[in-house]
């Protein structure tokens, strides 16, 4: 009986300190398709996204270009990240940190346009880290 305790005590502390090791973790917080054609979009992030220190870009489907990003804040703030760079499909931009204290995250704006063919739509999905 001993041993038994012994043992799940051990994997229960691995388990522990291995959750623990691996930091936050990225939330999902919303999703837009994208066309081919040059396109503006938002994506409004809800009170559960809660404080965020950084945001991510991951693109499913096709290549998207991205040609700016603003970030807009709960108190107003506007952050613009320039982005003239091509995501291609399975792939995520650098986490972008957020500026100031002000962590809270209304919305995140978008202007790009995908590379589609065949009539595959591109789908870029934005995720927070807190």
């Amino acid at each position: 009986m001993k041993t038994k305790l012994s043992i799940l005590t051990m994997v229960l502390m691995i388990t522990t300190l291995t959750v623990a090791g691996q930091g936050p973790r990225w939330k999902f917080l919303g999703e837009r398709l994208v066309n081919d054609r040059l396109d503006h979009d938002v994506i409004m992030v809800t009170a559960a996204g809660g404080a965020l220190n950084a945001i991510q870009i991951r693109v499913k489907g096709a290549p998207v270009d991205f040609h700016r990003v603003i970030i807009v804040y709960g108190n107003g703030r506007r952050q613009e990240v320039v982005m003239r760079n091509t995501i291609g499909p399975g792939g995520a931009s650098r986490p972008i940190d957020l500026i100031g204290d002000e962590r809270i995250v209304k919305s995140v704006e978008f202007w790009y346009d995908a590379n589609t063919t065949r009539g595959r739509k591109a789908r870029v999905r934005l995720f927070g880290r807190g």
